[in-house]
């Protein structure tokens, strides 16, 4: 087991080296996720806690704590797997990934109509949901993607992507359907699906 990664990833935390472009990590990471989280199943399942509860202030807590502790791990992972490629073989990963999220992005989300829902309270029960609803979604996957290819800048990835995911969802816990059904889906998949089109040319060109 390679524990100079995990030492590395840790002082990464506490001393984050200097970054180039700072500000271009962290919009990168807030509008891609932001755009794929557009009609994602944990934006559904935001709106059906909303609907259920009627308690924002807690299902909002609950997302942005839920999103922290699953984009870490999201983006931790992405630099583990970057410590053990070679930089070629690095590349051309996250350009595949990037267009595999491309591709993935256009196609229709939905919640399962049996999802359950714990029946501890509105902030509990919010953050279980929440945080198992990530595990494999587009969001995690395009944080773990970002996490590998900006590992030295895990903090602002981390930062963009849960920005980017409160800015999906807090209009509708706070709207509720309304904000959801007037957004136009099928165009906003397609930005999305060309946004990482362009990252994956960007990541094969630098």
């Amino acid at each position: 087991m390679n524990h100079g990664g995990g030492v590395k990833l840790v002082y990464w935390f506490v001393f984050p080296p200097p970054i180039e472009n700072p500000l271009s990590v962290l919009a990168i990471s807030i509008t891609t996720v932001a755009l794929a989280e557009i009609g994602d199943k944990t934006q559904l399942l935001s709106l059906l806690l909303a609907s259920r509860y009627r308690k924002p202030v807690p299902i909002i807590a609950a997302i942005f704590l839920a999103t922290i502790a699953n984009h870490a791990v999201a983006a931790w992972l992405g630099v583990l797997v970057s410590d053990l490629l070679s930089p070629q073989v690095l590349r051309w990963a996250v350009v595949i990934s990037f267009i595999a999220m491309a591709l993935w992005v256009l196609i229709p989300d939905k919640l399962d109509e049996d999802e359950s829902i714990s029946g501890r309270g509105p902030f509990v029960a919010s953050f279980i949901a929440f945080f198992i609803a990530e595990i494999g979604d587009k969001t995690q996957i395009a944080t773990s993607i970002l996490g590998a290819q900006y590992a030295d800048a895990l903090m602002l990835v981390v930062l963009g992507t849960t920005l980017g995911m409160l800015l999906a969802n807090v209009p509708v816990v706070l709207i509720g359907k309304l904000s959801a059904e007037r957004l136009p889906l099928a165009m906003i998949r397609k930005v999305t699906a060309a946004l990482f089109a362009i990252l994956a040319v960007s990541a094969a060109i630098y």
